[in-house]
């Protein structure tokens, strides 16, 4: 169902760089049942919103992209589900993590879309400790991923959407941003969490 899972090449890759790229990491047939649960629940995506919570709220000068979060409600997004949990084990067994569970949404960005800067998980506030990003499809132009240095303004690396790419990068150490989509651009973000707490509270899955 995958093929990166064995290779521990992506592994150096995160202890050297802290982020990895894996080209076809994910089987075609599975890419392929995912597309088709996104034109499946394609009516009932919905503005994406920053912050959490009572924090929640619609910006469209920070962000325009549209989600819907995994319900497990196809075979696609279980077969994807089982994927993921197995890049969890791999990396609590080589990094001693204790990367508790998973969770994420399928995005859609249409012309015009984008994702202003921003990180996805802050120091003692969040429990979001790795962030996946896998590509369904591959637009000719727009909807890239620019990675920042940690700390700097300057461009680490700039990443184009294509189908079976997975990206995978520390939630609290990067700042990214979604450049404008030209073509429709899909995609499902997801982070790996622990279970950690705010107040005595569970950080809540949404």
């Amino acid at each position: 169902m995958n093929n990166f899972t064995a290779s521990g090449i992506y592994l150096e890759q995160i202890e050297t760089h802290g982020y990895a790229i894996i080209e076809n990491a994910i089987d075609s047939d599975l890419i392929f049942d995912l597309m088709a649960d996104c034109y499946r629940i394609n009516p009932h995506f919905s503005l994406a919103g920053i912050g959490r919570l009572n924090d929640l709220q619609i910006d469209k000068t920070i962000r325009k992209d549209k989600t819907y979060w995994f319900d497990g409600s196809s075979n696609a997004q279980l077969g994807y589900q089982q994927v993921m949990e197995a890049v969890r084990n791999t990396l609590n067994r080589s990094f001693f993590m204790g990367l508790f569970d998973y969770e994420c949404h399928y995005a859609k960005y249409t012309n015009g879309d984008f994702y202003k800067k921003h990180i996805d998980a802050f120091k003692g506030r969040s429990n979001r400790v790795f962030t996946t990003v896998l590509y369904l499809n591959s637009p000719e132009k727009g909807g890239e991923l620019v990675i920042y240095k940690p700390k700097s303004k300057e461009i680490e690396i700039v990443i184009k959407p294509t189908a079976g790419t997975l990206v995978l990068f520390e939630s609290e150490r990067f700042v990214h941003e979604v450049l404008p989509a030209v073509n429709n651009r899909y995609s499902i973000a997801g982070w790996f969490r622990k279970n950690a707490s705010i107040s005595g509270i569970i950080d809540p899955p949404r």
